[in-house]
């Protein structure tokens, strides 16, 4: 079976998470922006085509191969049974997290109360929920995507809005890495689209650099948690006033 098509799409993929157009590809390649729709449309792409574009995106060759694999074996939506474990230990939750963005056995022993014993039982836990593979020596291949998305109403997601979201806003977000913003307004459905597809890049593009940053040692980063959210809305002291 051809794997061109999932390059291609892979491609198309990552520049979208780094917000670089078709347009800003044609001049750095010096080709026409037709020419380089024209290369997607037809998935007509050299290998030294392919090398200058990885080039583009800040990565050589061989990772760009890399994370199509990974990709490719990566689970992107969870089960009903997978989420229903996962927010029922926290602990459970905790590694599986862990593993998703880079860590390593020995990391999670090290930082969190979890003695070695019990991260292997966790281990072979997630083993067993197909969330990782288990190999010799507490080694392990993840199979959870670093954009991987639970199910609205679920296990997970009732999990996160009435623990993580409550606690996460409670916060005074006065730390150098901090940032909030509320926005009220009245868009037309235009700007509500297109807001919205500004919200979905910039989600790909956070998703893309934990991607990266997962090789990075672990004490070079600092944890973040990024929400993003959107939906009709108006304050209850402002409906409150309605005629």
């Amino acid at each position: 079976m051809s794997q061109i098509p999932h390059l291609c799409g892979a491609l198309k993929s990552m520049l979208k998470s780094r917000g670089v157009t078709y347009r800003d590809l044609a001049a750095a390649l010096s080709m026409s922006e037709a020419n380089i729709k024209r290369m997607f449309a037809q998935q007509s792409i050299s290998l030294q085509r392919l090398e200058a574009i990885c080039q583009v995106l800040g990565l050589s060759l061989t990772d760009f191969i890399a994370q199509c694999e990974t990709k490719e074996r990566s689970i992107t939506q969870l089960t009903d049974e997978q989420e229903l474990e996962l927010a029922s230990d926290i602990k459970l939750c905790l590694v599986a997290v862990c593993l998703r963005d880079g860590w390593t056995y020995y990391d999670i022993v090290e930082h969190y109360q979890i003695s070695e014993h019990e991260c292997i039982q966790l281990l072979a836990r997630l083993d067993r929920l197909k969330l990782i593979e288990l190999l010799p020596g507490n080694a392990f291949k993840v199979l959870i995507s670093p954009n991987v998305r639970w199910t609205p109403g679920g296990p997970l997601d009732r999990f996160i809005a009435g623990d993580v979201i409550g606690h996460f806003l409670q916060g005074s977000f006065r730390e150098p890495e901090s940032f909030r913003f509320y926005l009220r307004g009245s868009f037309t459905q235009s700007s509500i689209e297109h807001l919205q597809n500004k919200l979905e890049q910039l989600t790909l593009e956070a998703e893309e650099m934990n991607r990266q940053d997962a090789r990075i040692p672990l004490d070079k980063r600092t944890h973040i948690g990024i929400l993003l959210a959107m939906r009709p809305w108006e304050l209850s002291a402002f409906r409150a006033l309605r005629r």
